[in-house]
């Protein structure tokens, strides 16, 4: 296992999933193109659904605070129904073609995908050694916890939905950029609020060196994950592991 200063006192497992617990094609190739082909059809569904009105209004007023500044966005008229969802859906495409995590943006894909899963088109890809360590880890009486930048419901439905069954039960407690950006060392001190644990009783394992940075200067412990076929990025300042087999064997 690599090297971790406190690994008796770790009481928490925090988790990213892109590249870390699920392979980074299958967000990519899998779910941005699932929810982007379906969104203008869902949102003439669905559009008078007070939980999409309030994603929608939030889209808007992002539009509208962007528009000073951003000259290649379609208005966003008051006009007819018709007329908004085509607007939605230009403004909800520019913000996936330029990977923004924007929370109302995050909500709605979330909610596409989970009809998704609910059909059986979709189904969340976990690498395979993440159900046999979420298993131990439960035996070692360490909590696991999720921390990504798609929404928590995006995050329940991958794991409830799994190539490797139904690893909800395992998970904790789930976080998104509600508790803050992964790139602020404040989110992580949320997070280990959230658990009612001390910071340097969780140990956060993420693909990305500037996240695990925010994360260490936040006190937690921290892990690099390079996966079979990514290069091990150069002066990496964090153990490294390659494997969940690693981690607390």
């Amino acid at each position: 296992m690599a090297a971790l200063l406190g690994a008796a006192r770790i009481r928490a497992i925090l988790l990213d999933i892109e590249g870390t617990t699920t392979p980074v094609n299958f967000v990519h190739g899998v779910l941005f193109p699932f929810a982007r082909a379906r969104v203008e059809e869902f949102l003439r569904r669905h559009q008078r659904d007070a939980g999409i009105q309030h994603d929608l209004d939030a889209l808007r007023r992002q539009r509208a605070a962007e528009a000073e500044a951003t000259v290649d966005l379609m208005p966003w008229p008051d006009g007819s129904p018709e007329a908004r969802v085509k607007s939605a859906v230009a403004y909800i495409h520019w913000l996936m073609d330029r990977d923004r995590k924007f929370s109302a943006l995050k909500s709605l894909q979330g909610r596409i995908w989970e009809a998704g899963y609910r059909s059986g088109e979709l189904r969340g890809q976990v690498y395979p050694d993440v159900a046999p360590a979420f298993a131990r880890w439960r035996r070692q009486k360490r909590a696991i916890a999720i921390f990504s930048s798609g929404s928590v419901l995006a995050q329940k439905l991958l794991f409830t939905h799994s190539s490797a069954g139904d690893l909800a039960p395992f998970i904790g407690a789930y976080f998104d950029t509600s508790a803050g950006p992964k790139q602020e060392e404040q989110s992580y001190r949320r997070i280990a609020a959230a658990l009612a644990l001390a910071p340097g009783e969780i140990v956060f394992l993420s693909d990305v060196t500037a996240e695990l940075d925010s994360g260490r200067r936040a006190g937690l412990e921290t892990l690099l994950c390079v996966r079979s076929g990514t290069a091990e990025p150069a002066g990496a300042s964090h153990p490294i592991i390659r494997t969940f087999d690693e981690v607390f064997p």
